[in-house]
């Protein structure tokens, strides 16, 4: 990275760039870097998030985004960054991931023809000593020794100790580190996040700043579909899409009595618009898109919220897509 993107050149006017009233105005560089998210022309901000996220880049503040899947946290996040032009990273805390591939480990290198032991710096040691936002995705799916590693950089000084190297390494002043997390890290009750941990609530009290993103009201989530499927936007378009957005809510609404054991998110509708351009055929796509995602024993209330939606039936043919 160039010297010259060390530190933002300038400020952005957030009523200006997010279109949310504010007198704020927010560090941004100048130039964009590999590392800065493409921008999504077509995405909406939702207010309070997205001063929470401002807040933690301008004030450098932990931010901890929670809300069902589908509700665009972390591309919120990185649209934020694409508009700052802020390099960001994301990192998704599977169980695949390990100390080692957060910290760092030694790797042999062959060098003039001989075998030379190298530490390779983890993904934390070398996010935080750049200009970079850190992304933590399904950060309440993390491994016990995982999430210690990252409570140190949680810190306000967010030092962060190398053991393997005898090394205090402090970081960049303009690293920020934000999460994602679907339960706010208090287990899982539903059934719908399986592998995700109580978390500790001396790491959960290191968030500077806790903000939920919930589905948008219909007419701002039947745009962003729009925006993403721009073949819809015909007359007969536009009304599937406020059908399929009706329907949507329908689901959420069963599943949060207890009736649907699974949801529509805006990303099943998207996807589900998106499969309509493939079959040409708004049921096919809607079977295939979510239905045989459905239990068995729900797919007839299902049917029914379809058909509620659309004024028609789902055919055996089409359940059987």
């Amino acid at each position: 990275m160039s010297q010259k993107t060390e530190i933002p050149e300038h400020t952005v006017s957030v009523n200006t760039e997010f279109g949310i009233k504010s007198a704020l105005h927010v560090p941004a560089f100048s130039e964009r870097s590999e590392y800065v998210p493409a921008l999504d022309e077509a995405y909406r901000f939702d207010p309070e998030v997205t001063l929470s996220l401002l807040a933690g880049f301008a004030h450098n503040r932990r931010v901890l985004i929670q809300g069902r899947h589908g509700t665009g946290k972390s591309t919120h996040i990185e649209q934020v960054a694409a508009r700052l032009n802020w390099p960001c990273i994301r990192v998704n805390l599977d169980g695949h991931i390990s100390r080692l591939d957060l910290v760092g480990k030694d790797t042999i290198t062959i060098q003039d023809g001989l075998q030379v032991t190298r530490f390779q710096e983890g993904v934390i040691p070398w996010a935080m000593q750049r200009p970079m936002a850190l992304i933590l995705d399904e950060y309440d799916a993390g491994r016990p020794d995982v999430m210690f590693v990252i409570q140190q950089i949680l810190e306000q000084d967010g030092r962060f100790t190398l053991l393997d190297q005898n090394r205090v390494l402090h970081p960049h002043p303009y690293f920020r580190i934000f999460a994602t997390t679907n339960t706010l890290g208090l287990g899982d009750q539903t059934g719908l996040y399986r592998g995700t941990h109580s978390l500790n609530h001396a790491q959960l009290d290191r968030w500077n700043i806790v903000s939920t993103l919930n589905y948008l009201p219909a007419a701002q989530e039947e745009a962003i579909v729009l925006g993403r499927v721009p073949s819809k936007n015909t007359e007969q378009g536009k009304h599937d899409i406020q059908a399929m957005v009706a329907l949507a809510n329908l689901t959420r609404q069963a599943f949060s009595v207890g009736d649907l054991s699974t949801l529509m998110s805006p990303r099943t509708v998207i996807t589900w618009a998106e499969n309509c351009t493939l079959f040409h055929d708004k049921r096919r796509a809607f079977v295939v898109s979510f239905f045989n995602k459905c239990d068995e024993s729900e797919q007839n209330l299902v049917k029914e919220l379809y058909q509620r939606c659309f004024n028609e039936e789902l055919v055996p043919s089409d359940a059987t897509a």
